[in-house]
């Protein structure tokens, strides 16, 4: 890394980030920020990146979910409990049906820019600059909302240190006790199908904690019955604010991106000559490459080579979202590559992006049962061709919203209107979330690779 510095990215052509109007004001802004506290530390990266190394080796699963785009307008504490006690649900069932551990990643605490597939939208024949994401423009159709401000980005700050502040103290302050499971629940999905399995794994868990209480092994004597480790991700999009956020570790010499522990490069943002891989090709925090139809093998190994030329486990973390229908066609042959070239990665399946359709109603959504058809093929794929499909990544929240059409629920195209409040992407409910992790952990037990894992996960 002789030659990349926090700000070479700028040396290279650059898509999806925002013309600001008042440069020396963004200059003004990201000069204070470079003086903020870093959000997230160099060791918990390292200790993340040890954790995905595992899933490379197929001895646990990663698991990372949570908002299309954070907003302002919905930052509420419970909003961030329900969230959480989402994937702490989710993590459930997949480490009890799997016997593996999760590795739990939220889109969480920083994920707030979004490219969009326009410059442009358009209202009753207005035409304005499209809403870029909290941290840089505003939601409301409006000429002087959507002109980007820099000083947006000190509230997005401070957004994501308090949610990490509170993710912390539910980690580690008893919420994720295993002894607590039983409120974990959220209300609104009282009445589902997955409720019921969920509260048979529940029964299943009390059972076998009691009979550790009787053995005195309990959470007074060990940490890992009532704490959890819980990641930050974002899309490393907006790359002033990110080159700001990068530090140097005083004890390795080492560079970190401190506004997450994890960073993805977008579908529409991973060109091998752009700005966005160089400025990850030079931090030590994992990377996430998302994998679209576009995708061509070669560019695949050119990329991970570049981002990841010690070949270091945990590094490099491939997500792929092609739609329910593609999966066939795309992903096998990316898996082949990979293999051949012997570069250790992780398989995430990203079912949410390649499956967005618009309503006749006019909101855009995504049915659920394609949600569901990309896991399965997915993992039909990966048994195929001898390889480990080791991640779920997914838009969802905790919120009882009407966003995607389809599941238990039988939320139809009518019911969109009644509790659709994402600022940009659908997002899953609780209800259709659980309902993938159950499918997911079904999936797992049919797959015989998996079987070989979790036994030498546990010896």
């Amino acid at each position: 890394m002789k030659n990349w510095k926090k700000n070479s990215w700028r040396k290279y052509p650059v898509k999806h980030i925002p013309e600001y109007p008042n440069k020396k004001e963004l200059g003004m802004v990201l000069d204070k920020m470079s003086k903020f506290p870093p959000l997230v530390f160099a060791g918990e990266t390292r200790h993340l990146k040890s954790q995905l190394a595992d899933v490379v080796d197929g001895k646990a699963f990663l698991l990372q979910g949570g908002d299309c785009a954070e907003s302002f307008a919905e930052f509420n504490p419970d909003n961030i409990r329900d969230t959480f006690k989402l994937m702490l649900q989710m993590s459930l069932v997949l480490t009890y049906s799997a016997s593996l551990p999760v590795v739990k990643v939220g889109r969480i605490a920083g994920q707030f820019s979004k490219p969009r597939s326009s410059p442009v939208e358009s209202k009753n024949g207005i035409e304005l600059p499209s809403y870029l994401g909290d941290n840089i423009n505003g939601m409301e159709f409006n000429e002087k909302s959507r002109v980007p401000d820099p000083k947006r980005l000190f509230k997005a700050y401070s957004q994501s240190a308090a949610t990490l502040n509170l993710i912390r103290a539910f980690c580690h302050g008893g919420f994720a006790d295993l002894q607590n499971v039983h409120t974990w629940n959220l209300g609104f999905i009282k009445n589902s199908p997955e409720l019921k399995r969920f509260k048979e794994l529940e029964d299943r868990i009390a059972d076998a904690l009691a009979f550790m209480e009787a053995c005195g092994i309990n959470s007074d004597f060990n940490r890992r019955l009532k704490t959890v480790n819980f990641w930050t991700s974002h899309e490393a999009l907006l790359l002033p604010f990110e080159e700001t956020m990068t530090r140097t570790d005083s004890t390795t010499g080492e560079n970190h991106d401190t506004s997450a522990h994890f960073v993805w490069i977008g579908d529409r943002t991973r060109q091998l000559d752009g700005g966005h891989v160089e400025f990850c090709r030079g931090i030590e925090n994992p990377i996430g490459i998302k994998c679209g139809p576009t995708l061509k093998s070669e560019d695949l190994i050119n990329l991970c080579n570049k981002i990841n030329p010690n070949n270091e486990k945990g590094k490099i973390t491939l997500i792929s979202r092609f739609g329910a229908d593609n999966v066939s066609k795309h992903l096998p042959k990316l898996i082949r590559a990979i293999k051949k070239e012997g570069l250790n990665v992780i398989w995430s399946c990203d079912p949410c992006h390649g499956n967005t359709i618009k309503a006749t109603t006019g909101f855009k959504t995504r049915p659920f049962n394609s949600v569901l058809k990309e896991v399965k093929n997915v993992f039909a794929c990966h048994q195929s061709e001898g390889s480990y499909a080791g991640g779920l990544h997914i838009e969802m929240t905790g919120q009882n919203v009407t966003e995607c059409i389809g599941g238990a629920q039988k939320i139809s195209e009518k019911d969109l209107s009644s509790r659709y409040h994402t600022h940009c992407d659908p997002r899953l409910n609780a209800n259709q979330a659980l309902e993938l992790a159950f499918l997911i952990s079904d999936e797992i037990k049919k797959n015989s690779l998996y079987s070989k894992n979790a036994d030498r996960a546990a010896s």
